[in-house]
Parts: C-alpha cells; sequence; structure tokens
C-alpha cells in the first residue's frame, strides 16, 4: 500500500506538470489600507478548477486485426467477483507510462482522486472512466489462446568454469537495426536486423551459427549459466535473473535479438512423435532434453531465434515490460500492440492451468512478445520462481478478452 500511495504521489505531481492551466492562488485585491474602526476583509477563496486536458476519443483505435464491440459490465464474467486492490498498483504502473498521452489523462488523473482503495470503490473508478470493448478476431470469434511467462532463476558465474560455460551474450556491437519506414513510408513499423558484409547487409548470425564452434560472439559474455535448456527458456521469457557463485543475484532483461524468426520446439517434437500435444509443455520439453542430451543442441539450433541481454541490478520489482512499467505478477499481460494498445487494461475471461477452473482477472497490456499476434492472445505473467515456472509452462488455455479504454469525460459522456 505505501508502494501504490508512492506512485499514485508520483502520478498526481506528474500530471500536474502536464497540466496547461495549473491555477494561481488568489489573493486579497490591492488598495488603500480600510479604516481603522473596521474589520479588515479578505476576498472570498476561488476554488481551484479541475485540471485542463485535451478531449479524448470516444472510441479506442482500430486494431490492425479484428474489431472491437461496445459492451456491458454485466457481460463481463466474473467482474464483480475480482478483488480489483490486487491490481491497483498496476493500473497507477500504465499510468505512470502513460502519462504524456492525452487520451489517458483524465482516467489517470481520476486514479490519483481515489482515496479509498476497497474493491467496490475501485470497482466503480473503473466503470465510471472505462469502456469495456469485447476484443473480437479478423474471422468474427472472440475466442483465442492465453499462453504463459514468468521470470526464471538460473545459476551462473562471471566466468567461465568447467560448471558455467554456457554464455549469456550482451548486444553484439555489430548488430543493425534499419527501420523500413525511414526508406518506404509505406513499411512504416517494420525493422529489420541483420549486419555489414562489406558494404552489403546480410542475415545476423542464427542459433546454431552464435552456439556453433565458430562462436562469432566470443568476447561478449556478460554471464556464464550451468544449465543449457534453463538457458533456452530464458531466451523465451526474455528476461529473468542469476545467482552467482559470489551469493549475488543479479538481473538480465532483454537488450535485442538476431531478427531470425522464432520457431516453436515443442511444436517440432510433437510433429515428429516425440512428445504427445499435451506433454508439450516447458516441463515436458525440459523432460525430454534430460532424456537426450546429445540430440539437444541439434534440437535447440533449428530455433534460429536468438535473444541478447543486459544486466540490471536486481531490485526485487518485476522485470519491466515493453512498456517500460514493472510487470505485477498475475496482473500483466504481453498483447499484440497492433490490436491491444499498450498500457490498456483488459479484462481476461480464461482457465487456470490445465483445468476448467475459471480465471477471470482484470490484467494490463505493459509487455509484448514475438509469438504474440492476433487481436484474441494473451500472454499472462505469472511471476518470479519455480512456482511461477510450473503454472507458466502448463497454460495453454482458451481465453476471451475485454479492452477497457477510457471514456471521454469523467462522466462518461
Amino acid at each position: 500500500m505505501r508502494r501504490a500511495c508512492a506512485v499514485a504521489s508520483l502520478l498526481a505531481a506528474a500530471c500536474t506538470t502536464i497540466s496547461p492551466k495549473s491555477p494561481e492562488p488568489a489573493t486579497a485585491p490591492g488598495g488603500t489600507a480600510p479604516a481603522p474602526a473596521e474589520q479588515p476583509t479578505q476576498a472570498a477563496p476561488v476554488p481551484a478548477p479541475a485540471p485542463s486536458f485535451p478531449a479524448p476519443p470516444a472510441a479506442p483505435p482500430v486494431p490492425a486485426a479484428g474489431k472491437l464491440v461496445a459492451a456491458r459490465w454485466d457481460t463481463l464474467p466474473g467482474w464483480k467477483d475480482d478483488d480489483l486492490r490486487d491490481a491497483w498498483p498496476a493500473l497507477l504502473a500504465s499510468c505512470f507510462a502513460l502519462k504524456g498521452r492525452a487520451d489517458w489523462q483524465r482516467a489517470c488523473w481520476a486514479a490519483t482522486e481515489v482515496t479509498a482503495h476497497d474493491a467496490a470503490t475501485l470497482r466503480r473508478y473503473f466503470e465510471s472512466n472505462f469502456q469495456p470493448y469485447l476484443v473480437m478476431n479478423a474471422n468474427g470469434s472472440e475466442q483465442g489462446l492465453v499462453t504463459g511467462y514468468y521470470e526464471p532463476l538460473l545459476h551462473g558465474s562471471r566466468n567461465r568454469t568447467e560448471t558455467y560455460r554456457y554464455p549469456i551474450y550482451g548486444v553484439p556491437e555489430d548488430l543493425v537495426t534499419i527501420d523500413l519506414g525511414d526508406l518506404y513510408p509505406e513499411l512504416k513499423g517494420q525493422r529489420v536486423r541483420g549486419r555489414l558484409d562489406g558494404k552489403r547487409v546480410v542475415p545476423y548470425y542464427s542459433r546454431g551459427e552464435i552456439d556453433g564452434p565458430q562462436a562469432p560472439l566470443r568476447g561478449r559474455e556478460i554471464l556464464w549459466v550451468d544449465d543449457p535448456v534453463q538457458l533456452f527458456f530464458l531466451h523465451i521469457q526474455g528476461s529473468g535473473r542469476v545467482r552467482l557463485d559470489t551469493g549475488e543475484t543479479v538481473r538480465v532483461a532483454y537488450g535485442d535479438h538476431n531478427g531470425h524468426p522464432f520457431r516453436s520446439v515443442g511444436r517440432m517434437l510433437v510433429e515428429r512423435g516425440e512428445l504427445t500435444l499435451d506433454k508439450a509443455s516447458m516441463q515436458g520439453i525440459q523432460g525430454w532434453a534430460r532424456q537426450h542430451p546429445d540430440r539437444l543442441p541439434q534440437l535447440l539450433a533449428e530455433n534460429p531465434a536468438y535473444v541478447f541481454f543486459r544486466e540490471l541490478p536486481d531490485n526485487g520489482s518485476g522485470p519491466n515490460g515493453t512498456l517500460g512499467a514493472a510487470l505485477t505478477a498475475g496482473r500483466s499481460i504481453a498483447v499484440d500492440p497492433s490490436s491491444i494498445p499498450l498500457g490498456a487494461p483488459v479484462f481476461l475471461a480464461t482457465t487456470w492451468p490445465g483445468s476448467a477452473t475459471p480465471l477471470n482477472r482484470l490484467v494490463f497490456a505493459q509487455d509484448t512478445g514475438a509469438a504474440i499476434k492476433g487481436p484474441v492472445r494473451a500472454d499472462f505473467f505469472w511471476g518470479f520462481g519455480e512456482d511461477a515456472g510450473q503454472l507458466a509452462g502448463r497454460m495453454r488455455q482458451p481465453g476471451r478478452m475485454w479492452l477497457l479504454y477510457p471514456k471521454p469525460d469523467r462522466a462518461g459522456n
């Protein structure tokens, strides 16, 4: 609660800075002094006007694929049962990241005025300041896929040893990123990655080349770890923590990637009959790898995508997502930003991993992922550690999504 209040205070300060019309305090009018026999008079206090914000749009941006359909709050399954106190810190994190956006200023300012943080009050806040929209796929269907991810813990060292011999690489100096929109406006937002070979830009090294005997990135290691399977899943998760042999724990965060497409090793194992579909979870792939260590390098090389990392101090909070805000366990999701605006609240209706037990709750679109494509598609952040990994690894559930978008004004008109 102390952290939530601190963030709210920061947010209030930020919104005050943004407001173009911060009123000056009223002062008594100047003039001659009153007669000695009269009591001094003061000007009546002038109430400060509400902050002046640009009017936001009445409807959210149109998604690149699919569509949004305005919905009533009573159509969101389990909306009244969700304890929104757990979601409030995630809302404040989104608001802090979006404080410069005109369409979010009213709703975020209203959040700073909420003094009671019981579930009922917070529910009224959302219903007063947001309009729910059912998210639909391009084919008109409402259901999509919900997977899970987490922040793993690895064991490592700053020096290569016989135990710690699998490298975590930093961002290579020769990695070139080209924004195609700078060359061709119709390709705005599309980027390619590669490296220079003379005067030509060629594809960057694939996973097989990076991990192969030539080791083209030798010297760019930032840490070494003891388990190639855990390292591979670190690449999939995008961030994690490493407990060093000195006792220190550091965080490694996504830095960049080599630009190659991601290929699912789980899907490959299913297609080859090595795993059944119900066993193609993180745990199932790890089990296969332990049984076939000699075949593991070849399998991993068939996924050419590779992630580079940067080291950060471990401050105990969640990892930062694409939005720039720290992720909140159980309340943050990764989305396709061409369909769901980053930072937005999303009501998610799905089920717990490997079961039919409903998991209906308010979450926030604070991250993205290479495999997260399409409107009704989410990757649910479970948090840090082994328990979170168990849930994330088994999470492959159907789900529906409602985007909550700020109303034009606090009255909802």
